[in-house]
């Protein structure tokens, strides 16, 4: 009996391999299409993830570029501002030194060769010194000396000199509040007395039958005729035998960087 199960047992395990060995021989004739159907299915399953994996790769990617970008954007901008700004500096000082050079050509230009005088740069305007007063950087080692004219632009008389120092002086302009200075009106050569008021501006007193028309000159005495100022504005009473004229200089102080010391 048991020899009979145990044949019974190998005939099973014998059909079991040639069961086996047919399914291979089947395999591997038909392995193209079978191996195409493996291969689509996987490709049909996995295609999702690729897609997704590739579109998130190139977003990454994209977005490593982007800020790659930009920071390269970033200190190139930066490099054109600093680049800009030093050419700015540049023509700024091209400027200044063009407008300084213009000014000392025109006050040379202007400057009459039988007077002589002491070119100095101004240190302290009026809106830094005293009210309407100048410090100048010349002084007696240059032979400056009190009471010397000051004269900006070569031939506008401005002030005098008040006190004087080894390398700088004090100037007081004439429209110096309270600064009394002679003068010449009009073509009667009437001689008057100027009056400062401060802010570049004076005043003069003169008689009701001499009316001076606004822009009219008044000038300093002597044989070469300095402009003093201006006639702005004429102030008049009817009760008043005298009317007061308005002056203002020919030049403004504050726009000048030199002036000139007529010693």
């Amino acid at each position: 009996m048991s020899y009979l199960l145990d044949k019974k047992e190998k005939r099973k395990k014998y059909a079991y391999g040639l069961f086996l060995v047919a399914i291979l021989l089947i395999l591997f004739y038909f392995r193209t299409g079978i191996f195409n159907g493996l291969s689509y299915l996987s490709h049909t399953v996995f295609r999702p993830v690729l897609v997704l994996g590739n579109n998130v790769g190139g977003k990454l990617a994209g977005l490593s570029s982007y800020f790659t970008s930009k920071s390269s954007l970033y200190f190139e901008n930066e490099n054109l501002k600093s680049e800009l700004e030093k050419s700015n500096a540049r023509m700024a000082n091209h400027d200044s030194l063009l407008s300084e050079n213009t000014s000392l050509k025109e006050i040379l230009g202007r400057k009459n060769e039988n007077i002589s005088l002491v070119l100095a740069g101004i240190l302290s305007k009026p809106n830094q010194s005293l009210y309407d007063t100048l410090i100048i950087d010349a002084g007696a080692l240059q032979g400056i000396k009190p009471e010397d004219l000051v004269f900006a632009l070569g031939n506008v008389p401005v002030g005098r000199i008040s006190s004087v120092y080894p390398n700088s002086s004090k100037v007081i302009l004439f429209t110096n509040p309270g600064e009394k200075t002679k003068v010449i009106v009009g073509e009667q050569n009437l001689s008057l007395e100027t009056v400062g008021r401060g802010g570049g501006n004076f005043e003069i007193i003169l008689p009701r039958d001499f009316t001076p028309a606004k822009g009219d000159e008044v000038v300093l005495p002597g044989v070469t005729l300095y402009v003093l100022g201006i006639v702005e504005t004429i102030i008049s009473d009817p009760r008043d035998p005298f009317i007061k004229a308005l002056l203002v200089s020919p030049v403004n102080i504050q726009e000048q960087k030199f002036v000139e010391v007529q010693r």
